[in-house]
């Protein structure tokens, strides 16, 4: 399934974001976690790669409230892990036949490497947190739902995300710990958190995964691209897909 992204705990005072001019009133997010819920999820991503440092904390939020966690490099997992915290308040609009699965709930995931400059603000950057951003409102936006598999694209055009990157579109997979381990939560009374790391694209391996699907299009990949860390000079499979065809 190809989607593109058509749009781009508590009180929060809409300002301006990235040089964007907002109300000034007081706007107040519609789903959010309660202070339980944000308790027992914070403990559980601890617990899946040890305490996060600092928090990516949105300004404006006018649906969900959609923070990132950032767990830095250690010695057991040597690179970023960036996780969102408040897409799961949101409960998606999954098809009536998938519901018992319980996947209406989901938080994303992108993993950088430990030299990436996770302050900047420049599109070489900052593209990775804007899709992050960008994939887990889109449930609400298009009133739809994500899951394993599902592709979300830049736009479109499949525009690269950036100038320095071919990258074009985001696929998702099962979520994985330090340990690349399947996360699974199942917060009180609100139910199973799906997690799903987000997996950057090629034109050509999107167009493949469409016509072929998820298996076939991980069939090309040897282990070492389908490390869930962001491998920003990942060769192509075109070769491989050429041979496909």
């Amino acid at each position: 399934m190809g989607i593109f992204d058509k749009f781009k705990k508590k009180e929060i005072k809409a300002e301006a974001e990235k040089g964007e001019e907002r109300s000034k009133k007081t706007v107040y997010p519609k789903f959010l976690y309660s202070e339980q819920e944000l308790d027992e999820y914070e403990k559980f991503i601890e617990s899946q790669f040890g305490e996060f440092e600092s928090v990516l904390h949105e300004i404006y939020s006018p649906d969900i409230h959609l923070d990132i966690l950032i767990i830095p490099p250690n010695e057991k997992s040597n690179y970023y892990k960036l996780i969102t915290m408040g897409a799961g308040a949101y409960k998606m609009n999954v098809p009536a036949e998938l519901q018992q699965y319980q996947f209406e709930r989901a938080e994303f995931m992108i993993f950088l490497p430990p030299d990436w400059d996770i302050k900047s603000s420049d599109g070489k950057f900052y593209w990775p947190i804007k899709e992050l951003k960008s994939t887990a409102r889109l449930p609400i936006n298009c009133n739809t739902w994500l899951g394993l598999g599902h592709t979300v694209s830049s736009d479109a055009e499949n525009t690269p995300y950036d100038e320095s990157t071919k990258f074009c579109s985001m696929l998702l997979l099962n979520g994985l710990n330090q340990d690349f381990e399947k996360m699974n939560l199942e917060i009180s009374g609100l139910g199973k958190i799906n997690f799903y790391q987000l997996f950057p694209l090629y034109e050509d391996e999107l167009k493949y995964k469409h016509e072929n699907g998820l298996d076939a299009l991980c069939e090309l990949f040897d282990d070492d691209d389908l490390s869930p860390v962001l491998n920003i000079k990942r060769k192509k499979q075109l070769q491989k897909i050429k041979r496909e065809s």
